[in-house]
């Protein structure tokens, strides 16, 4: 019994200089701490108390802004949270930071058009030069409902004027297009013989349905040579 006397006495002298040293504002938090939590204990009938959301959104507050202040570690955050671990006080700090990223935040207004629609709506402006009218009937063709106010706000977004005000010069896209069914390429391939021998070989490729057609080899592409191959 003695001793224990003679521990609380020197515990209290000890805690006296620590409370010493430390700042006011770092002995204002740790008061509001304790007394949040004095209050809620005043309240504890058979079982430990319910905290409440606000209770602990108040602990989570207090705990963190001195523990910033004083670089404290959690464990030593012990001295001053009494109700709970101080690993569940910092637990529930990190589940209010996770739902605030988590969090989805609706937008006020109409809601954006979906990604894929309005890359149709420039892909048709862009190869087509079509009007607001044209594209609004070619995606309803698809499935697609989207108003004529929808497609300007789109086609102005991403600095495409109405159809009238276009440059009319076609891009390579527009032939390519509408032309395929009449266009054909024709390339050069080259194939190394046994005998180190290189061969020239010329095909042609219809756009419209990617057929390809082998017109001939020969080592020599002369001009002649390629000419009667075209004919």
């Amino acid at each position: 019994m003695v001793w224990f006397c003679v521990w609380q006495v020197v515990s209290t002298l000890v805690e006296l200089i620590r409370l010493g040293r430390r700042s006011e504002s770092n002995k204002g938090f740790e008061i509001l701490l304790l007394r949040r939590q004095l209050a809620i204990h005043e309240r504890r009938q058979e079982r430990a108390p319910h905290l409440s959301k606000g209770e602990k959104l108040m602990l989570v507050i207090l705990a963190t802004k001195l523990k910033d202040k004083t670089n404290r570690t959690i464990k030593a955050m012990g001295d001053v949270i009494r109700m709970v671990k101080p690993a569940t006080v910092f637990g529930w700090h990190r589940a209010i930071v996770r739902r605030k990223w988590t969090y989805r935040h609706r937008k006020a207004g109409r809601p954006w058009t979906d990604k894929e629609i309005e890359q149709l709506v420039l892909r048709l402006a862009r190869e087509n030069d079509w009007g607001y009218e044209r594209i609004e009937d070619e995606l309803l063709k698809l499935g697609y409902t989207i108003s004529l106010e929808t497609i300007g706000t789109i086609l102005e977004r991403h600095g495409i004027p109405p159809a009238p005000e276009r440059d009319p010069s076609p891009s390579w896209r527009h032939p390519m297009t509408h032309y395929k069914d009449q266009l054909v390429a024709c390339d050069f391939f080259t194939v190394e013989t046994l005998f180190f021998q290189t061969l020239y070989v010329l095909i042609f490729v219809e756009i419209g349905t990617r057929r390809v057609h082998f017109a001939g080899c020969t080592a020599y592409p002369d001009n002649a040579w390629v000419t009667q191959q075209a004919r």
